[in-house]
């Protein structure tokens, strides 16, 4: 199995024995190439002849001297048969193409391993680049989110300034207006208090005229009077059509509406009403005001409050009556 990340290159397994068929091949052509040439030697090579010396015998030696026997042509070696060197030529060849295709084999092996290196080092790249590419594009991502938050907070931030400076000329306008409709309703209330200050004193002139007229008439005095209990309330019937009590019916029902915490020492306000048969307060005057305007005010508010005014023995309001008014001491 081959391992991709591996920095050598993958060989094939050595054989066993190359070098020793390497040497014994060698040493078979030396052997091949010895014979082969001693044995054309000794085929053109002319046999020298046998050459013999003669002695001649000493006399003074009885025994004669042995003649050295001829010397023995030596025998060639015998030549190395065809057959075998083509076998040796062969066996050399195919041993030089087997180790041609065991280092094409490697070779191919190389290139393949080289190829799977070159592969994964070019797909890591590829990753690299990517991951590299991601990461640039997270990013500018991330940094045009910031932006665009940047500026929804920076438009969120005007909106409510603008919304700020709005409400706050809202405001001014409100406080405008308020204070318009302040002046206008004091500007009318003045008005008012102007007009039934005036149709009071009409009133009362007339009132005046009337009683001036029945005492003349009766040849008496004409019924009044004037609750002054210091609870607070006062009460007086104008006209005979009133009856004793009923001034004690006005008191019951002004006295509970009196809203008052000031000082009560030396109030006293004298209110003049107008009335419906059915008790409607029609009209009501301060004829004679105190000291104290707050006082004054708040007087006749009771009397305003008090609407409808109660109703007589004989079941009708007299037409008109003045009210005297103290705070409770």
């Amino acid at each position: 199995m081959i391992r991709k990340n591996s920095a050598a290159p993958v060989r094939p397994p050595r054989e066993r024995g190359t070098w020793r068929a390497f040497a014994l091949a060698l040493v078979m052509h030396v052997l091949l190439g010895f014979f082969l040439y001693h044995g054309i030697h000794w085929q053109n090579s002319t046999p020298a002849g046998a050459e013999a010396e003669l002695w001649t015998a000493v006399p003074d030696t009885p025994m004669p001297r042995p003649v050295p026997p001829p010397p023995q042509p030596v025998a060639p070696a015998p030549p190395v048969p065809d057959e075998q060197a083509d076998i040796a030529l062969q066996e050399k060849k195919r041993q030089q193409q087997e180790a041609a295709r065991q280092a094409q084999l490697a070779e191919q092996q190389r290139q393949k391993v080289q190829a799977q290196q070159e592969a994964e080092a070019k797909r890591q790249q590829q990753v690299a680049q990517q991951q590299a590419a991601d990461l640039a594009a997270q990013k500018a991502a991330a940094l045009k989110q910031k932006q665009q938050q940047q500026q929804a907070d920076k438009l969120k931030q005007q909106q409510l300034a603008e919304q700020q400076k709005q409400d706050q000329l809202k405001q001014q306008a409100q406080a405008e207006a308020q204070k318009k409709a302040d002046a206008d309703k004091a500007a009318k209330a003045k008005a008012a208090q102007a007009q039934a200050d005036a149709q009071a004193k009409k009133l009362d002139s007339e009132r005046r005229a009337r009683l001036a007229q029945m005492q003349g008439m009766a040849g008496g005095e004409g019924s009044s009077g004037e609750g002054l209990a210091k609870s607070g309330t006062g009460s007086g019937a104008g006209g005979n059509a009133a009856s004793a009590g009923y001034a004690e019916k006005v008191q019951r029902r002004v006295r509970p509406n009196i809203v008052w915490a000031g000082d009560p020492q030396g109030l006293e306000t004298v209110v003049a009403v107008r009335c419906s048969p059915t008790g409607t307060l029609l009209s009501a005057t301060i004829t004679r005001g105190s000291s104290n305007a707050q006082w004054d005010d708040a007087a006749l508010r009771a009397v305003q409050r008090s609407d409808p005014m109660p109703l007589d023995t004989n079941g009708k309001t007299p037409a008109s009556f003045t009210i005297t008014l103290r705070p409770a001491g």
